[in-house]
């Protein structure tokens, strides 16, 4: 380890140590990363672990968390919801959930350059890829799974599609800095943009009233330039609670470390870097003695719930993190301007250029305010 203590802003700081020491200790001798001792893993969240390990420089635990998923996917190239013990315990097989093996996979070659380790999983990254792009709608939306019964449940999520949005764009780079022939992914990708940006109707809105659905589409660059800013702003008094982060369902008291930090990427990823900052530092003290983070808590009265240390939840302290502060080479990642479609559609190399080009450099603040 090559730190200790990540020294920030405000006298602010994160311990990588802490978080990484967590989720290793997590970790299953397969590499499999439940949520915490004792309970389930999913894959999305296995993902989101697994990047948590690389931002940490753990690379050798995270590439075991990627051989874990390459030893246990379907033959569909899905996987199942959840496990325990390496179980299938829920065998609904989710689009959002299957492709995010994408952006885990290419997260850790920005960190760490290692052409290599994206051949070595370019086989699982593609099954995954189509089985996602499999359950596109004639409008753009995905479907968000096949249940247990092997029925497609015709009902897209807003969150779920601006995830597997992501996914796509991380999957389409992976094959042109390989150099791999793909049928359908850029297309795919732009019908997904085009459901998200203009088709709110395709998705169930019942799921506006939790926060992911508001910052999701601007997270993972779907939306862009000021219509993103317009959507940060509309509905940020809906969700933020001043000092403390925002809410994971409006019309509930509970504020959660992860969407906090998820929102903070997304301000990240759309330049205003000062405000990513603020949103991040009303959460860095919400931890407990050994430097690990709570998962959330109610307000006014502060009770910490639930009470476990989940992987999850720490890792994306630590993206957070690295999107402000740059302390790995993978931290703009989510950075709109490092995605434009010149770097998508032409060579893996000028994309690469892109994702770096932006670390070290200043931005404009955008107009929301808190």
């Amino acid at each position: 380890m090559e730190y200790k203590v990540l020294k920030i802003k405000q006298d602010l700081s994160v311990d990588v140590s802490a978080i990484t020491d967590l989720i290793v200790k997590t970790q299953r001798q397969s590499g499999e990363i439940p949520w915490s001792p004792g309970q389930k893993t999913d894959p999305w969240d296995h993902v989101e672990s697994a990047m948590g390990l690389t931002a940490g420089r753990c690379f050798k635990e995270a590439r075991l968390a990627f051989e874990w998923l390459a030893g246990t996917q379907l033959p569909d190239g899905s996987w199942y919801s959840s496990y325990m013990n390496g179980i299938p315990e829920d065998k609904t097989r989710d689009a959002n959930m299957t492709s995010y093996i994408a952006v885990g996979v290419f997260h850790y070659y920005l960190a760490t350059g290692d052409t290599g380790f994206l051949n070595k999983m370019w086989k699982t990254v593609k099954r995954a890829i189509e089985f996602a792009i499999g359950l596109q709608a004639p409008g753009g939306e995905i479907y968000w799974a096949i249940s247990p019964d092997g029925k497609v449940d015709r009902m897209a999520l807003l969150t779920g599609s601006s995830s597997i949005y992501m996914s796509l764009k991380c999957a389409i780079a992976v094959s042109q800095i390989l150099g791999r022939k793909t049928t359908g992914w850029t297309y795919a990708l732009l019908k997904l943009e085009d459901a998200i940006r203009n088709k709110p109707w395709l998705f169930n809105m019942t799921k506006s009233r939790f926060s992911m659905d508001w910052f999701y589409p601007v997270l993972t660059g779907a939306i862009t330039g000021i219509e993103a800013q317009k959507r940060i702003s509309r509905s940020s008094k809906k969700f933020i609670v001043k000092g403390q982060g925002i809410r994971c369902v409006s019309d509930q008291p509970w504020v959660t470390i992860a969407e906090t930090c998820e929102l903070s990427l997304a301000l990240s990823a759309i330049g205003n870097f000062n405000l990513s900052q603020i949103l991040f530092g009303w959460v860095c003290s919400k931890k407990y003695e050994d430097g690990s983070y709570w998962c959330g808590f109610t307000v006014p009265d502060m009770t910490i719930w639930p009470v476990e240390k989940i992987t999850w939840t720490n890792a994306g302290v630590l993206l957070a993190a690295d999107a402000i502060y740059n302390f790995t080479p993978a931290g703009r990642l989510f950075s709109h301007d490092s995605w434009d479609m010149t770097g998508i559609s032409s060579s893996g190399a000028k994309l690469k250029d892109n994702i770096y080009r932006l670390v070290g450099s200043k931005h404009k603040p955008h107009i929301l305010h808190i």
